[in-house]
């Protein structure tokens, strides 16, 4: 509807412009739905564009556009001036009512479209491509609710390029090397030498490092045991597998070797379960050491040196940033020789463009959100397209329960992981909560909430309840040897009372959701769309006398029925691009 009052409008705009004399082009001018209902269902400002241009004043220019577009060959109710020159446009009822066929025949697809894409897109390379990188949690832990969070928003933001004719790519970069995977296997050993009951004198270089280790008592006895090291039950878990597989046989065996390994391969494999559990699946899994392996981490330290891009100061090396326009220098490689995560992430991006990507997306924490622009312009100076490296950031999360915050700490495993959320309350809601708000705001998850079976409080449950009563409202309509009508086969006319036209209104809507959605990276707008979609449906249908589905006029029921239908199809599909089930019966 949106497109063919533009068009209208343009039409109008030519003909006001040539009656001036104008033959310049037309202004690029919006048309948008008004906050408030009672200003329409679009307001236009272009106007408040021409006047200055014509030499008029934007309000009495706006009221020739009204008389020059009338209505529009039958599209337009009523217009009127507002404000210092809106145009304010009300459809007519028949324009609404006949896109509800453009619903039902585009089905489940419905909102789907190349829009997004457009403008990226390559001549003779057909789709664009995007990679979009998430998750990224290195294997030292079960996820925890932030990881969770943006696990289910990279996963929504791949579904929506998707739809908007995207090729996607979603990948997970993680390290199995470094310093913290030495902490984890250390700490494997320490827990496998407590169950075992052996005691482990410390050596003289881990005492000597103040951040290496701290001394835990077995029977009496040091056991080394990482400052900073993993206290969580799994694990104590790992540690046990390995005696019951090993005995005593690895007891001078180091922590970074066969305990770290077992650990990494183990809390992988667990991750990889999470992630399938929750509806998450990747196409890639990029390794951080094959950087150091290919020779690529080397290779862009390199070029940046014969660009002038890096310099040795104190020992260590470092990227010359202000000359990038960054406010300030910062070290790549470390003057004991082991690079900083600038300089992996920095030849990271370089080879997602050499890959062939269009445009990359890296999906991160507020806490990776400083590093993020040193990471971009080294790359970009390497190659990479700057205007093409984008990072999507979100907040963190916060668990309630009882209206008490849940306090958590990630080293110490008093975290609460996704897993033992989606125990509680299902993959579904799970998912619903993570995405209903804004990326860039803290997410507060109320667990109460999210346990709560009552579809009228549960948000994920409103939304999944509105697309069953459609299932409902089908299996008594069989039951009473009514057909469900075709796409194009009823009368939608007959939808005219002003609730039935506002639900139409707000059907026809979700092309323009998913685009601005996909757009944006911001699938909350989806999920908000959703839940003002089951905010019609549900209180349409809990009025049986003025709303019944089934009458005798079989005319309404086949309208009524193909209302039915379309609610279906959006519900379905934007559910669909939330990672949602939407169920037939609850």
């Amino acid at each position: 509807m949106k497109e063919a009052l533009r068009g209208k409008v343009e039409e109008a705009l030519q003909a006001l412009l040539a009656a001036a004399g104008d033959g310049g082009p037309l202004p690029d001018f919006a048309i948008e739905v008004p906050r408030q209902k009672e200003h329409g269902d679009f307001s236009c400002n272009a106007a408040m564009l021409l006047a200055k241009r014509l030499g008029k004043k934007p309000r009495e220019l706006a009221e020739e556009l009204r008389t020059r577009l009338g209505d529009a060959g039958g599209l337009v109710s009523r217009s009127e001036v507002a404000g210092p020159g809106f145009l304010n446009v009300v459809l007519a009822s028949a324009g609404w009512q006949d896109r509800i066929h453009d619903v039902l025949k585009a089905g489940d697809r419905f909102g789907h479209s190349s829009a997004a894409a457009g403008g990226v897109a390559r001549a003779g390379q057909g789709k664009p491509r995007v990679q979009v990188e998430f998750v990224s949690a290195n294997p030292t832990g079960p996820l925890s609710t932030g990881h969770g969070r943006q696990a289910v928003l990279g996963d929504c933001i791949a579904r929506l390029l998707d739809a908007t004719g995207w090729d996607v790519t979603r990948e997970y970069y993680f390290n199995d090397g470094g310093r913290q995977m030495r902490v984890l296997g250390e700490s494997v050993k320490a827990r496998y030498l407590e169950h075992l009951g052996r005691a482990a004198a410390p050596t003289a270089a881990a005492l000597a490092d103040p951040e290496h280790a701290w001394q835990d008592q077995v029977d009496g006895l040091p056991v080394v045991f990482p400052k900073d090291g993993y206290q969580g039950d799994y694990i104590v878990d790992i540690a046990v597998r390995l005696v019951e597989k090993e005995g005593a046989g690895l007891v001078d065996e180091p922590g970074d070797g066969r305990f770290r390994e077992v650990a990494q391969a183990t809390i992988f494999q667990n991750i990889e379960a999470t992630l399938h559990r929750i509806g998450i699946r990747f196409d890639v899994y990029f390794n951080e050491r094959s950087l150091y392996t290919d020779g690529k981490l080397e290779e862009a330290l390199v070029d940046l040196r014969k660009a002038g891009l890096v310099y040795d100061a104190d020992g260590a090396v470092w990227f010359r940033a202000t000359a990038c326009g960054l406010e300030r220098d910062r070290v790549v490689v470390k003057s004991s020789g082991e690079p900083t995560y600038l300089m992996p992430d920095i030849a990271y991006h370089r080879d997602k463009f050499r890959r062939g990507f269009d445009l990359v997306i890296d999906i991160q924490g507020a806490d990776h959100i400083e590093q993020f622009p040193f990471v971009r312009e080294a790359a970009a100076r390497l190659g990479a397209e700057r205007d093409r490296m984008e990072l999507v950031m979100h907040q963190f999360v916060t668990i309630t329960s009882g209206g008490e915050r849940v306090k958590q700490s990630t080293r110490k495993a008093t975290f609460i992981t996704v897993d033992e959320i989606v125990d509680d309350v299902g993959a579904d809601v799970f998912r619903f909560f993570m995405i209903e708000r804004k990326r860039d705001g803290h997410l507060d998850f109320d667990l109460d909430l999210a346990k709560d079976k009552n579809w009228k409080k549960n948000p994920a449950y409103y939304v999944q309840y509105a697309h069953a009563r459609t299932w409902g409202i089908e299996r008594k309509a069989l039951e009473a040897g009514v057909a469900m009508p075709a796409a194009d086969g009823f009368d939608a006319s007959r939808l005219v009372l002003p609730e039935e036209i506002e639900l139409v209104k707000k059907l026809v809507l979700l092309p323009e959701i998913v685009a601005r959605a996909a757009e944006s990276r911001e699938p909350h707008h989806v999920a908000y769309y959703l839940r003002e979609v089951a905010g019609l449906w549900n209180p349409y249908l809990q009025d049986g006398d003025r709303h019944r589905v089934l009458s005798e006029d079989a005319a309404l029921t086949a309208a009524r029925l193909g209302l039915a239908l379309a609610v279906r199809h959006v519900i379905a599909c934007g559910l669909e691009l939330l990672g949602v089930s939407a169920p037939e019966r609850m």
